[in-house]
This record gives structure tokens, sequence and C-alpha cells, in this order.
């Protein structure tokens, strides 16, 4: 799954940023919706936000962190024409992304697959655990479904990673996947309400807000 809604242009680096009042709700949600789930290993990527998360769905499990599964990594912002800030990020996650890519100038979709998929391969590698929740990260989430679809190395931008989404997979011994939800939001399935903006959209309104003061 997905970590739960913060805000990323409050003055925190985005490393250290924490969920909102909605996004805790939206964890809560989560959790019930998991209930009857029981988690043999629970893995984050380590930042705040995917630990908080992970502590609301599966309290009382010991949380593992792997540094490699945390997000794609921007690139510095200050200094660049809001007019290009748009397009980068309205523009970041669309259909098949190339490798080369830079995600808001900063690390590439290839520099992301090359610690995801590995740290991947790792996780269905140890025979030890049957059930395990991965709380991650948008981009992360699209690395592994990718894989987990096409069998290949390849980012698959369309697939929406709304906060706190949940994704369901199988696979079968010989490492084969079958995809059985993706995307799954239970506070609000239909993914219906508000303005109906993607994840990215969403970013850029909040840079827009955070440039002129709103709160």
């Amino acid at each position: 799954m997905r970590h739960a809604q913060v805000r990323y242009f409050r003055g925190e680096h985005p490393h250290d940023v924490l969920l909102t009042e909605a996004g805790r709700t939206q964890a809560a949600a989560a959790a019930e919706a998991l209930r009857e789930v029981h988690f043999d290993r629970v893995v984050t990527s380590g930042l705040p936000r995917t630990l908080e998360t992970a502590r609301t769905v599966a309290p009382g499990a010991e949380l593992e962190e792997n540094p490699a599964l945390r997000e794609i990594e921007s690139g510095e912002l200050r200094g660049v024409a809001p007019e290009v800030v748009q397009e980068m990020m309205t523009a970041a996650f669309r259909g098949v992304v190339p490798l080369e890519t830079r995600f808001l100038g900063g690390e590439t979709i290839g520099e992301l697959l090359d610690r995801v998929l590995p740290a991947l391969d790792d996780l269905l590698a140890d025979e030890s655990w049957d059930v395990a929740l991965l709380v991650l990260h948008g981009a992360v989430n699209r690395a592994i479904l990718g894989r987990a679809l096409t069998g290949e190395r390849v980012f698959l931008g369309a697939f929406e990673q709304a906060p706190a989404c949940i994704n369901v997979l199988d696979v079968d011994p010989g490492g084969s996947f079958i995809v059985r939800a993706v995307g799954y939001t239970p506070y609000d399935p239909a993914q219906v309400r508000g303005a109906r903006q993607t994840t990215m959209e969403q970013l850029w309104q909040e840079y827009l807000d955070a440039r002129s003061g709103k709160p």
C-alpha cells in the first residue's frame, strides 16, 4: 500500500513529513479493511510517513525498514520557472515512462528500478513468510506493479496510487505474479470525492499554495 496523506511544502524536508489529520483517517480506514489479515512481515521504507501508516494498519507488528524502498528522489525546485515545474509534475507519471526520465529533475526512473527491484527480489526469495504488508510510496508501488504485470523492468505511470491505497498481489513459487487488486481506497472506494485529481496534480496545487502563502 501507499502511505496515507501528507503535505510536502510546509517547510520540512520531504523525508520528514508526517501524516495529516485526513491521512490518519485514511490509514484507519485501511486498517479496518485489513483487520482480519495476519501479516508475517511488515516492511516500510523507513521514512516517517510509512512508519506512521504501518503502525496504524498493523498495530503491534515489528516494522522492518528498507531504505532501498524509499520514494523516488526529486531535484531542487527553487529557482525553476513555475510553468516548468507544472509540466514536470503533471506529466511525471504518464504511460510507460522512459527509464532515463528524471523525476522533477532528480532521480531517474532507471535509478529507482535499480534499487527497488533487487529489494523486491530479496523479499520474494525469503520463504519464511506467507503474507507481507509493504507500506511504501507511489512511484515505488508503480515499479513493483510494473514488474508484477509484465515481468519486465518497466514503469507504468498510469497506475494511480492515491494516499493509503491498497494493492493486492499473489506470487507463486516460480515467481509469477497474480494481480488481484490495484489502488483500492477503503475511505473512498470509487475515488469520486473532491476534484478527482491525480496525486501529481494535487502536488502541483500544494506547490502553488505554498508559493502564494496559503495554509
